[in-house]
């Protein structure tokens, strides 16, 4: 069952522009090496579960571009746009063509199931 949200007939158009504009500049450019990069990790320093991701593609073989955005004591805002564009609550976020694999957990089990590459 898809995860519930708000309807666009019930923000108004006040709202909707603050949360167009909400740090647009970075999930644009969120949204265009997603677009681009066969695959992408989006993080943030300090988190452990965005260094084992990216520990595990690297032994797994599998090149990515990182984004970071921040630590645990900065860029919250940023991240949160981030996380609003995205629909996925925490990092790591993990694309691989354009879709969103999930976090580090998800990638391990893709793997287990031999669906990763």
């Amino acid at each position: 069952m898809p995860r519930p949200s708000l309807s666009v007939e019930k923000i108004a158009p006040e709202a909707q522009r603050i949360a167009e504009d909400f740090h647009a500049d970075v999930v644009r450019e969120v949204s265009e090496t997603v677009a681009k990069e066969p695959w992408v990790i989006v993080g943030m320093a300090q988190n452990p579960f965005v260094r084992k991701a990216r520990n595990f593609l690297t032994e797994q073989g599998i090149s990515f571009r990182y984004l970071e955005y921040g630590s645990y004591l900065s860029q919250w805002r940023v991240r949160l746009a981030i996380k609003m564009w995205a629909g996925f609550p925490t990092f790591p976020m993990v694309f691989r063509q354009g879709v969103l694999l999930g976090g580090h957990s998800e990638i391990v089990k893709l793997q287990q199931e031999g669906k990763l590459k």
